[in-house]
């Protein structure tokens, strides 16, 4: 995809508001058996790129070791809106448990849970991996400028 085309998606107005509002993104990719796997993952966007983190012994961390390629999807309702990515994974463990895997996790709750949770992951990991999702594909489905492209191809042959 065009550099350009794709870094115009992803700070799309829409993007980031949907990024915003929507605190899990499912990432898919292939198991070490080859069977697909489709998980959800509290995430950051940083850059131009996603970021989740993850155990060093999840079954994720070896499967994207051997085949880094990976898709994405943030969506919400109602409206509907979603961001579909495709894209490679860059793995690098680090010690402890990073400020970037706290700032993910306090997305999905209440502030008055933050210290707890904090606090027991902190006494849980030794480690974590941080996986970065380098996007080389994306496509943002807001339903008003933009759908499902077999959508898109279906108005435009009944509209002639």
């Amino acid at each position: 995809m065009n550099p350009a085309r794709l870094t115009g998606i992803l700070t799309d107005p829409v993007t980031l508001d949907l990024v915003g509002r929507q605190p899990i993104a499912q990432i898919a990719y292939a198991g070490l058996d080859e069977s697909p796997r489709a998980v959800p993952v509290g995430y950051l966007l940083r850059e131009g790129t996603f970021v989740f983190f993850t155990i060093p012994s999840s079954d994720k961390v070896a499967a994207l070791r051997r085949d880094p390629r990976i898709a994405l999807t943030i969506d919400v309702y109602p409206p509907p809106c979603c961001l579909l990515v495709r894209g490679s994974a860059e793995l690098r463990e680090e010690d402890g448990v990073p400020d970037e895997y706290l700032e993910a996790s306090f997305r999905t709750m209440p502030e008055d849970q933050h210290a707890g949770f904090e606090q027991g992951v902190r006494a849980l990991y030794d480690s974590m991996v941080r996986v970065v999702i380098t996007p080389t594909w994306a496509r943002l489905n807001d339903f008003q400028r933009t759908a499902p492209r077999a959508v898109e191809r279906l108005v435009q042959a009944k509209q002639g």
